[in-house]
């Protein structure tokens, strides 16, 4: 059993990875915002915690991290204004990395998306240009840390039913017609979890044949 810790533990992505992760007996602490969802992320099993990721320091996230054995990094903004999202997606993301190692957890899973980096071509005047810009940030500062990390990146999100298989690295065309359901994403972070062969690598997937485990089992060329 370990003990890993999902920041931003209410969203959908979130919720099933709980679930799945505790059904696998690991124990989980959700940490998330508003109180109001204190029970619905109970009911997945984990140990729900209220806190404000946004708003909290480098020190205050590593004692909150601090005795686990991981760290999933799920939180996001949801589509709030541009500084929001840069509060949450870049700052507070970046603050956790720092955390993550102060507190000595040395494995880390971000939540990226599909295309994440910095040529990722979305205009300044288009809404998801923050969103963008945050994880590319985020992104390269976790490839510079010390910590055993996975860059978990799927495409676009769905509400499909779990298929437990994925493409990995899909060709643009494959990109834009596909896209990764929130059950198949949450499969892929507990996979990348258990699989040591995962660490430093960024998963990028869609929907497709090949099953999740073999998928994330097998290194990059």
């Amino acid at each position: 059993m370990s003990r890993i810790a999902i920041l931003g533990g209410h969203g959908k992505v979130a919720l099933l990875l709980a679930r799945d992760l505790t059904d696998a007996g690991h124990r989980v602490t959700s940490l998330f915002r508003n109180p109001d969802h204190t029970d619905e992320v109970a009911a997945t099993g984990a140990d729900p915690v209220v806190f404000d990721l946004e708003a909290a320091g480098t020190d205050e996230i590593a004692a909150r991290l601090a005795g686990h054995d991981a760290v999933v990094f799920s939180a996001g903004a949801g589509g709030g204004s541009p500084e929001r999202t840069y509060a949450v997606d870049r700052d507070a993301a970046i603050r956790s990395i720092d955390a993550a190692a102060s507190a000595g957890v040395r494995r880390y899973v971000m939540v990226s998306y599909l295309g994440a980096g910095p040529d990722h071509g979305i205009d300044p005047s288009d809404g998801f240009h923050a969103y963008a810009e945050s994880k590319a940030a985020a992104d390269a500062y976790l490839r510079r840390s010390s910590l055993d990390w996975t860059i978990v990146a799927p495409g676009s999100l769905t509400l499909d039913e779990p298929t437990g298989s994925i493409e990995v690295d899909p060709s643009a065309a494959q990109g834009e017609r596909a896209g990764s359901s929130r059950a198949n994403v949450a499969l892929v972070i507990a996979a990348a979890l258990a699989t040591p062969a995962s660490v430093g690598r960024t998963i990028g997937f869609t929907d497709g044949p090949t099953p999740i485990e073999s998928a994330v089992a097998t290194p990059a060329p």
